[in-house]
């Protein structure tokens, strides 16, 4: 959930959105700013084991966006994400991958110099190389998709997706 960040403009799109954060504080926060701004989505504070467990899916698109790099078990993490989706369906998941050229940037400028995200808020030894995520799925019934990178221009003041996944990419992972 993340605050909504995401949640608010999918739902604007005409998405019937579910959010889930493990912080309540997050979904407080998520919540109070979606009613303010008249958005019906429903937020739950829970983990994705939690949502498992009360049969809380299966969903048509499952977004794991700049989240993986912060979980104490990835694998398990991811794991249990794909196994909400839905036959058909796909996850989009969104991280930093544990390259040098990503700790120059996806940490170290980030957090110190752009100061974009507080200092400290990752970990590059937490970052995900695609391979990775690859085998972390690959007991799982889905087919894996990408790396697709993400760059930042800075001239243009834009993201933009292309071969270069050395700092963010996207996988994608669907189910037949």
């Amino acid at each position: 959930c993340g605050g909504g960040l995401v949640a608010e403009p999918m739902r604007r799109m005409g998405f019937d959105v579910t959010a889930i954060d493990a912080s309540s504080e997050n979904i407080g926060t998520a919540r109070a700013h979606a009613e303010q701004m008249g958005l019906d989505i429903a937020y739950r504070a829970a983990t994705v084991e939690q949502i498992e467990a009360d049969a809380g899916g299966p969903f048509d698109v499952v977004l794991v966006l700049e989240i993986i790099e912060h979980v104490a078990d990835p694998e398990a993490f991811i794991r249990t994400c794909s196994r909400l989706i839905a036959p058909g369906g796909i996850m989009i998941v969104a991280t930093l991958n544990r390259t040098l050229k990503s700790l120059a940037l996806g940490k170290v400028a980030a957090e110190y110099v752009l100061r974009w995200v507080p200092a400290g808020t990752h970990d590059w030894n937490q970052f995900l190389k695609p391979d990775e995520i690859r085998r972390m799925l690959s007991e799982e019934p889905v087919a894996v998709h990408g790396p697709f990178g993400v760059a930042y221009d800075p001239l243009n003041d834009r993201w933009t997706l292309g071969a270069d996944a050395d700092v963010n990419f996207f996988m994608t992972a669907t189910r037949n």
